[in-house]
């Protein structure tokens, strides 16, 4: 059995799609606790009433960034994880921590990597004319929002799009991929390649709404 551990830091509404299709598809795995670094996520609540361990590591209670890096890492390895799961987990993740879950470690982005990495993707995406947006689940590497693709989706921006119009849209692509990757994982069916990720089976790993 599997042990995930989902590091969030808001509502957490990726995490739920990976808690309830983890048990509808009967994963091998277990979600054995979440993280925030924010005592007042609204995602920690959901957890704690579905009976998982809630883990706050307080970035306010760090005035330097190295302190809570390290108080994250001690954190997270207690709870032993096979895989790392970042959900709306809104720091960025010092070099120590990604090495020590290296291979190990997944993220989602809102938009179809590389393009549009950092913050504000929907925006970007709009001000820059796209026709398409999407999401990216990735394998997490030192560098911001970069790593070895697991799967994207696609969706259209449509005429009269707003940010939120556009982030709507893409969010519930995310709810489908992201259990999807890491499915793929705990059933042992990817495989790393230098920057470009395989599933062993073949599986579509771009999908267009």
């Amino acid at each position: 059995m599997k042990r995930l551990v989902i590091l969030i830091s808001g509502r957490g509404s990726n995490m739920e799609a990976i808690v309830e299709a983890a048990a509808a598809e009967h994963w091998a795995a277990q979600v054995v606790a979440v993280v925030s670094d924010r005592p007042d996520a609204a995602g920690l609540a959901w957890a704690a009433a579905r009976g998982i361990r809630a883990v706050v590591v307080d970035r306010s209670q760090h005035a330097v960034r190295a302190d809570f890096d390290r108080a994250l890492l001690l954190a997270v390895q207690a709870l032993q994880p096979d895989l790392v799961v970042l959900a709306g987990f809104m720091r960025i993740l010092g070099e120590p921590f990604v090495r020590a879950f290296e291979g190990r470690l997944l993220n989602i982005h809102p938009s179809l990597l590389p393009a549009f990495p950092g913050l504000h993707t929907h925006r970007r995406a709009l001000e820059a004319g796209c026709t398409v947006a999407g999401a990216t689940v990735h394998f997490v590497t030192p560098a911001l929002d970069h790593g070895p693709i697991v799967i994207q989706a696609a969706v259209p921006v449509l005429p009269g799009d707003t940010e939120a119009t556009l982030a709507a849209r893409v969010l519930a692509r995310e709810h489908q991929i992201y259990p999807l990757a890491v499915r793929w994982w705990v059933e042992g069916m990817l495989s790393i390649e230098g920057l470009r990720v395989r599933h062993r089976d073949g599986a579509p790993q771009f999908l267009i709404a």
